[in-house]
C-alpha cells in the first residue's frame, strides 16, 4: 500500500511554512491595530449550525463532511465557513452583552469542503476572516473592507480589483426574488438540475450559475437595484462614498449574490486579474448578514465578516512575483572534530538557543568538510569549533563567516563575543574593500 495525503489535501513542507508564517504574523498585525480580537472555534459543529432551513447553497446542499456519532442521533458537520460557528459562539457565550459593541473578531484556520478539488481550491483549506457582530452602520462596512484591502496591499499585490453588490433589505429582496421566479419560469425547464432546486428554494442563488451563467434568460435577468427600497438604496450609498472617502477603487456588479444564504445589504468579493489564478481568482470575499444572530437564539443584531483563503493568496503573490517569507538562516552552526566531544557541542549549542540564537549542530560524526557544507546551505553567520583541546580547557573557538576572523573564548564568554560580533557587524556593516574602508562604517 502506497501511503500519501487524501485527494484534495497537501502537506505543507519546510520552505513552503514559511510563508504561511509570515502571512499569519502580518494577520495578528493588521488585526491588532484595528482592533479586531482572534477567536477559535471548534474544528466540527453541530450540523444544524450550518444547516438552517431551506438553505439554497451549494456549501450545504453539496460540499459538506457531515457525520453521525455510534448509537447517537447527533450529527455533527466538519466546518466549511467560519461565520456561523463565529454567530453561534457570539450568542453562546453572550458576547451581544458587553458594553463596547461591536464585537470586532478574526479567525485563522482549517475548512473542509467535499468538492472537486483544482488549484485554488482544496478539501481541506485555510482562511484568515473577519467578523464584525452587534452594530449595523455603513461604515463598518466600509472599515471591514479597508482592513482586507490595506492587507493585500501592504504584501505588494496590484492586478487585483473589488467587486460590490447590494441584496438590499428582506422587503426589497423578497420583492426581487419574485421578480426573478418570474423571469426564469419559462426557461428553468432548459436549465442545470441546481438551478431547478434553486429556483424553488432562493433563486438569487441562480445567478451565480456556472454551468448556466451564459444562456439567454441571464443576459436579460432583472437587476436587484431596481428593487431596492429607499432604505436600502441610502445604505449602499453610504458604503459607496465611504470607500471613495478611503480610497479603495470599486466596480458594482449588479449579479454578485455570493454562494451563502444570509448574506443581506453589502456584498463583495475582491478579486485577481492576473491570467495566472485561473478559475480561482477571488481572494476575499464577503458581505453583509441580518438574522443570524437571531437564529442562533440572541438578539436581534446585523453582522458583517469576510474570509480570504490564505492558499489563494500565496498562489496570487506567486502570480506577481511576490516573495513571501523564506526559510530563516543560521545564526550559529556548532561544529565538532571529534566524536567524543558531542555532550560538549549539545552544552554549547543549548546555551546559544537559551539566549535566543538560531542553532544547529552536528549529531552524525560527519568530517569538518561536510559540516562546512551544512554551514554554506544553511548560511550561518558564526561558527562554534569544538575539538578535544577545547572541551579539555572549557572553551570554544568562534569564527566569524562573513570575514573568517576566529577567536577562542572561554564557554562561559561564549555568548557575551557573540553579542559583541553581531552587534559589530550590524553597526559597522559596509560595502568597502576589507582592510580599505573609507565610509567610515567599518571600525573592525
Amino acid at each position: 500500500m502506497k501511503y500519501q495525503v487524501p485527494r484534495g489535501t497537501q502537506d505543507i513542507l519546510p520552505g513552503e511554512v514559511e510563508k504561511w508564517q509570515m502571512l499569519e504574523e502580518r494577520i495578528r498585525q493588521f488585526c491588532h491595530v484595528y482592533d479586531y480580537d482572534e477567536i477559535r472555534t471548534p474544528i466540527f459543529e453541530h450540523t444544524n449550525v450550518f444547516k438552517r432551513g431551506n438553505d439554497a447553497s451549494d456549501m450545504v446542499n453539496k460540499e459538506m463532511y457531515t457525520f453521525q456519532l455510534e448509537n447517537s442521533s447527533t450529527s455533527l458537520t466538519l466546518r466549511p465557513e467560519m461565520t456561523a460557528g463565529v454567530v453561534r459562539s457570539f450568542v453562546e457565550h453572550k458576547l451581544f452583552g458587553e458594553p463596547d459593541l461591536p464585537a470586532k473578531l478574526y479567525y485563522v484556520g482549517p475548512m473542509c469542503r467535499h468538492e472537486r478539488p483544482q488549484k485554488g481550491r482544496q478539501r481541506i483549506f485555510h482562511q484568515f476572516g473577519v467578523e464584525v457582530i452587534g452594530v449595523k452602520n455603513p461604515l463598518l462596512d466600509v472599515e471591514c473592507i479597508a482592513l482586507g484591502w490595506s492587507f493585500i496591499n501592504s504584501l505588494g499585490l496590484k492586478d487585483l480589483k473589488v467587486l460590490i453588490n447590494t441584496l438590499g433589505d428582506d422587503e426589497s429582496r423578497n420583492a426581487y426574488r419574485e421578480a426573478l421566479k418570474e423571469h426564469f419560469k419559462d426557461h428553468i425547464d432548459s436549465m442545470c438540475g441546481d438551478c431547478k432546486r434553486r429556483y424553488e428554494q432562493n433563486p438569487l442563488r441562480i445567478l451565480d450559475c456556472k454551468v448556466d451563467r451564459d444562456c439567454e434568460a441571464m443576459k436579460s435577468v432583472p437587476r436587484m437595484k431596481d428593487y431596492l427600497n429607499e432604505e436600502s438604496q441610502a445604505y449602499f450609498k453610504q458604503v459607496l462614498e465611504g470607500l471613495d472617502a478611503l480610497g479603495i477603487p470599486y466596480e458594482i456588479d449588479d449579479t454578485l449574490v455570493r454562494g451563502l444564504d444570509y448574506y443581506t445589504h453589502t456584498v463583495f468579493e475582491v478579486v485577481s486579474e492576473n491570467k495566472e489564478m485561473g478559475a480561482q481568482s477571488t481572494v476575499f470575499a464577503g458581505g453583509r448578514y441580518d438574522g443570524l444572530v437571531e437564529y442562533f437564539e440572541g438578539p436581534q443584531m446585523s453582522g458583517i465578516g469576510w474570509a480570504m483563503g490564505i492558499e489563494r493568496l500565496i498562489i496570487a503573490c506567486e502570480a506577481e512575483g511576490i516573495t513571501l517569507g523564506e526559510k530563516a538562516e543560521l545564526d550559529a552552526y556548532v561544529l565538532t572534530l571529534s566524536a567524543d566531544v558531542g555532550l560538549y557541542a549539545l552544552s554549547a549549542a543549548t546555551m546559544l538557543r537559551a539566549n535566543g540564537y538560531r542553532c544547529e549542530c552536528d549529531y552524525q560524526n560527519r568530517s569538518l568538510k561536510a559540516q562546512y557544507r551544512t554551514v554554506d546551505r544553511k548560511k550561518a553567520k558564526v561558527v562554534v569549533i569544538i575539538g578535544e583541546d577545547e572541551a579539555a580547557q572549557g572553551s570554544v573557538t568562534i569564527k566569524r563567516i562573513s570575514d573568517k576572523l576566529q577567536k577562542t573564548v572561554a564557554l562561559d564568554d561564549m555568548i557575551t563575543e557573540i553579542d559583541r560580533l553581531f552587534e559589530a557587524e550590524e553597526a559597522h556593516e559596509c560595502n568597502c574593500e576589507p582592510g580599505n574602508c573609507t565610509c567610515g562604517k567599518h571600525h573592525e
